[in-house]
């Protein structure tokens, strides 16, 4: 019973942001229960004014509502059955827009997964360049024989995993009771989106993981011409830390970049493409 209460009152958190940010507003409320249909109508009350479209309205809150909810917002611009085509394009813009947590968190991860302090692992570390829903980039050198070298670090959100668990339990338990309640919950299979959802994230709050993984891709992939994969620094990888080779790059869809920088975009489109296919097949 505490457990449910303690479910209830973050989902009712969940639902006074998404009501704030006019994202309750946008739900037909035809097919619903009179009940539901009531409280959408008291969440216009409290929306406030703006002007953004509706992916804007429900990206802004999920930013809003922390790390996990963010998670969930780039799972379901996998799924434009569940919430359409376009929302789930505006979705995808989700990946980088968290906060970076402070520098002396991302320092106190590090000395702790590697049980020494930081300057012993690496020459310099820099603040945070990029910060995403479960974790944040820093720009860090390593001391080589042949001089400094550049690497990113990749460090775990500090008790990320605990809040994780925390809302991913809320998030069954709102689609068990969406599912008992509505024949289209039941064809939505909320109850399994969820589930898919939590073993997703179970896999990459071991950063190690990922490390195996992109190991496997580049030995896969070492004769494979205009790809390679970014060497992982193994004695500086830990559950909470990946050490990577760093690469500096320009983003595909910065076109103005790519030209001023001579790139032939039809050559580089060709690569993209075989790139993909070489690694389906």
């Amino acid at each position: 019973m505490i457990s449910a209460l303690t479910h209830v009152g973050r989902l009712a958190r969940a639902n006074y942001v998404f009501a704030r940010e006019g994202v309750l507003s946008l739900v037909d409320p035809a097919p619903l229960p009179l009940p539901a249909q009531f409280g959408l109508r008291a969440a216009k009350l409290i929306a406030r004014p703006t002007n953004d479209s509706q992916a804007g309205r429900i990206s802004a809150a999920l930013t809003r509502l922390g790390p996990t909810y963010v998670k969930l917002g780039q799972f379901l611009a996998t799924r434009p059955d569940v919430v359409g085509i376009a929302i789930a394009r505006d979705l995808e813009s989700l990946q980088d827009r968290m906060p970076a947590f402070p520098q002396a968190e991302a320092v106190m991860t590090v000395e702790r997964a590697f049980g020494r302090p930081i300057d012993q692992i690496y020459a310099s570390f820099g603040n945070a360049i990029a910060a995403a829903s479960i974790a944040q980039v820093h720009r860090a050198q390593v001391t080589t024989p042949d001089g400094l070298r550049q690497v990113a670090v990749k460090v775990l959100r500090p008790g990320i995993e605990r809040r994780f668990r925390i809302d991913q339990d809320a998030f069954a338990f709102a689609a068990e009771k969406a599912e008992s309640l509505s024949a289209e919950a039941r064809r939505l299979r909320l109850v399994e989106t969820a589930e898919t959802l939590r073993r997703s994230m179970a896999l990459e709050m071991d950063l190690r993981l990922e490390a195996a993984a992109l190991s496997e891709m580049a030995e896969n992939t070492k004769d494979d011409p205009d790809f390679r994969v970014p060497a992982v620094d193994w004695d500086r990888t830990t559950k909470e830390v990946l050490t990577l080779e760093w690469i500096d790059g320009i983003h595909l869809s910065n076109h103005a970049a790519l030209l001023a920088k001579g790139f032939d975009l039809k050559e580089l489109a060709r690569a993209v493409i075989q790139s993909f296919l070489r690694h389906a097949l």
